[in-house]
């Protein structure tokens, strides 16, 4: 099921929660979710006044706040092209403002510290699927790796935060996220969204042919961002563990296939050409997702078909609402 265990909303009267990233894709998801569970107010700290590499700025944060709970969803974050463009400030940023969550978190005395990481942070050549227990078996691709890393770094904080302090941090690693309010940028944006702009436009201007990264061969998985949202409330309230947790749908689809349905379900009937020249990313991916079903009684509810048509739905709106021009920049499509 995709839904929280429980329907009451006992856990979360009363409790004062922060949710990082807040105004984001995946963040206002779980917002909404927090306050239809009960929550009587959420706080999300914005970046204008906020800045979250700075133990300063966190620590006003937490005087603001006064939560309960932490969510920290914000992050420096980005498709191939970003990774390879901004490594240093992928590992720094990403690395600092968990560094300062986490400290600032144990001294202010919060309740249960939720760290959203990453997929990426898996090695580059791991068992298929991914089970937690081969975390440390080897090195993340090349171009996640600084993102990657720095997110890992953030579970040994964790673990041995609980180890002296008693501190209750937990970790979740959800695979690659998708939906309505994905970031659908072409300097920035993952596959499914670029590839949804990319065939929308190519249909728009009347295009016969889409060019996309590498080979097509590497296989992804992608979990429907409500399912995500759901995923997070429900490990807050019953999870507990120093061990990180998966959580995505436990199936994978090649990026040839993905971009082929993509393509079927915006009305792309063209041709698709493929680009070795350019990067792959890791080979595969695919979560084993026993240890959420197990420990949080959680499944996915929402197939990729549907959450695609979903969230090209709500693209095509966006468009037609805000009479959204075609990018060059997005006739180029990174995968993951």
């Amino acid at each position: 099921m995709a839904d929280d265990r429980t329907n009451d909303t006992a856990f979360w009267n009363g409790k004062r929660v922060c949710v990082t990233g807040g105004a984001g894709f995946v963040g206002k998801v779980l917002c909404r979710r927090l306050v239809s569970r009960g929550c009587p107010a959420v706080f999300v700290p914005h970046r204008s006044e906020y800045d979250l590499t700075n133990a300063d700025a966190v620590k006003r944060m937490y005087e603001d706040a006064s939560p309960d709970i932490v969510f920290h969803l914000a992050a420096q974050v980005g498709g191939i092209g970003a990774n390879r463009r901004y490594p240093g400030k992928f590992f720094h940023d990403n690395l600092a403002m968990g560094l300062n969550l986490i400290e600032q978190g144990r001294c202010f005395g919060v309740e249960k510290f939720v760290q959203i990481g990453t997929v990426c942070s898996y090695p580059k050549y791991c068992p298929v699927p991914f089970h937690e227990d081969n975390l440390w078996d080897g090195y993340p691709e090349d171009t996640n790796a600084p993102y990657g890393i720095a997110k890992k770094a953030l579970l040994v904080m964790l673990q041995a935060y609980r180890q002296e302090y008693g501190f209750n941090g937990i970790f979740i690693m959800p695979v690659n996220l998708y939906g309505p309010g994905d970031n659908f940028d072409p300097q920035s944006s993952h596959v499914i969204p670029a590839l949804i702009r990319k065939f929308h436009e190519a249909v728009a201007l009347g295009l016969t042919t889409v060019r996309c990264w590498g080979t097509g061969r590497p296989s992804r998985e992608f979990l429907y961002v409500d399912d995500a949202a759901a995923a997070m409330v429900t490990a807050a309230q019953c999870y507990d563990s120093r061990a990180p947790i998966n959580i995505g749908t436990g199936a994978e689809i090649s990026i040839r296939e993905l971009a082929e349905l993509i393509a079927e379900l915006v009305g792309f009937d063209g041709k698709i050409e493929w680009d070795p020249t350019q990067p792959d990313g890791q080979p595969r991916r695919c979560l084993d997702v026993s240890r959420a079903a197990e420990r949080l009684g959680w499944r996915a509810s929402v197939d990729l078909r549907t959450g695609l048509e979903r969230t090209i739905h709500w693209w095509k709106r966006r468009c037609e609402l805000f009479a959204t021009a075609p990018c060059e920049e997005s006739l180029t499509v990174q995968p993951a």
